[in-house]
């Protein structure tokens, strides 16, 4: 049986299911390279502190940067029979220092352990996240470009609104994302890294030798993005540092508004994707077929993004209810953070590259558009207020333009065929050769300048 960190009060092995039960080595393993980054501040910390010797920590150091790298190079054979890494880690380290392995701990609690290695991870992990929101919000902006003529129906309540750019929709979701960016970036920024609590109570070192080892040691590390050293912070308070689950909740409450934003887009192109629209037509990549039908295309990959958004809410409502009833300081429970939080940003960026993929290999079908654009019901706010220009009040222009509407859709008549002696039963100043000129989606758009659009 695998050494443990703890036992010497106990007289019995702990029982086999229990023990099975209480794991994390089977999700926490992701916390690895940030269990040893920590590790190597703290052998400097208890080096700083007097507790080893110059030897002793070059030795543990020596240790910690092979095993950091084999993580790192995913060489490193994690041992599912621990209790977790931080265990794993510590029978590993012995095997390669001896009995030094026994100086390491003094000063030191797993529970200080799993925030600092869960806030270097979210961190890291957000980081990475934002350079792929950015993409997405870039992709989002080109294929606006790419199609800056292309008029489209807008819609409210799923029904034929007011002709609108293409490149406005799309922009619409990328200013939902923008704000995503922001929102994380902040998140982010709040989440202070620090060491030193112990168990709840603090340690017997002083803070400035954390605080200044912290920033050495992060400083040398090596991460595919750009680590904000204004992170880095002395405990202010201890009982705090070790129970405080806040920054996971708020993560991945981003995480969900990202998730709710992913399900929005992939909803209208499923609606766009369908025979009834026929609006776009989805690149084979990200489609899949029936296995009895042989004429399917379905939407898989845009079903699977709205569907999995139920996952991400579903882990927000799993830490606020696992976290409602703790009192301090720190409680097993709050191991089961982790599956959460992981899961949460390993669905996101998968989802996010998908949803980039989607919209860079998309076509968009414009003679289908514009039979929709064909609705004459799409300009009747434009005929509103051709009528408001004439000197007509609104609410009348309204009124009169409703029953114009309602009229021809009960005889069958485009109102562009209308003789002028049946516009004039509904208002003398619909001059027809006038009006005719309102039904053009492109002069529809281009009538709203109410809008300064940022791109």
């Amino acid at each position: 049986m695998n050494k443990k960190l703890w036992g010497g009060r106990f007289k019995k092995q702990t029982d086999k299911l229990f023990a099975e039960f209480s794991k994390s080595i089977g999700y926490d393993y992701k916390l690895g390279s940030y269990d040893v980054l920590g590790s190597m501040i703290h052998v400097e910390v208890l080096s700083k502190a007097g507790f080893l010797s110059k030897e002793e920590a070059k030795k543990l150091h020596s240790a910690f940067d092979g095993i950091y790298k084999s993580i790192e190079d995913n060489k490193f054979k994690f041992d599912k029979t621990c209790e977790d890494i931080h265990t794993n880690i510590h029978n590993l380290l012995e095997k390669k220092v001896g009995k030094l392995v026994l100086k390491l701990h003094a000063a030191r609690s797993r529970n200080d352990q799993v925030v600092f290695a869960t806030k270097m991870y979210s961190k890291i992990e957000i980081l990475k996240l934002l350079v792929d929101l950015q993409k997405l919000v870039n992709q989002l902006i080109k294929t606006g470009i790419k199609n800056s003529s292309v008029v489209i129906p807008g819609f409210t309540h799923m029904q034929h609104a007011q002709p609108v750019y293409l490149k406005d929709y799309l922009g619409a979701y990328g200013e939902m994302f923008t704000r995503d960016v922001k929102r994380l970036k902040n998140i982010e920024a709040n989440i202070a890294i620090c060491l030193g609590a112990g168990a709840l109570a603090g340690t017997p070192i002083d803070a400035s030798i954390y605080k200044t080892k912290l920033e050495e040691v992060i400083k040398k590390a090596k991460f595919d993005v750009n680590f904000n050293m204004k992170a880095v912070s002395n405990v202010s308070n201890s009982l705090d540092a070790v129970s405080d689950r806040d920054f996971v909740i708020e993560i991945i409450s981003a995480l969900s508004i990202v998730a709710m934003h992913l399900s929005r887009i992939a909803e209208d192109f499923i609606i766009w994707s369908t025979k009834e629209f026929g609006f776009i037509d989805l690149d084979d990549a990200f489609a899949t077929g029936s296995s009895l039908m042989p004429q399917k295309k379905n939407p898989d990959s845009l079903e699977l993004i709205r569907g999995s958004c139920a996952k991400i809410y579903g882990n927000l409502v799993n830490v606020l209810v696992m976290m409602k009833g703790l009192p301090l300081t720190y409680n097993r429970d709050m191991q089961l953070d982790k599956q959460p939080l992981f899961n949460s940003f390993e669905v996101i960026t998968d989802e996010i590259k998908i949803i980039t993929g989607v919209i860079k290999s998309v076509k968009f079908n414009k003679d289908k558009i514009q039979e929709h654009l064909n609705d004459e019901s799409l300009y009747a706010t434009d005929l509103v207020y051709f009528l408001v220009k004439k000197g007509i009040p609104f609410t009348y222009a309204h009124e009169t333009i409703g029953k114009l509407i309602c009229y021809s859709i009960e005889n069958n008549l485009s109102i562009k065929d209308m003789p002028q002696s049946v516009l004039n039963k509904f208002s003398t100043k619909l001059i027809k050769k006038e009006i005719v000129k309102i039904f053009d989606p492109l002069g529809s758009v281009k009538s709203k300048i109410s809008i300064k659009r940022r791109r």
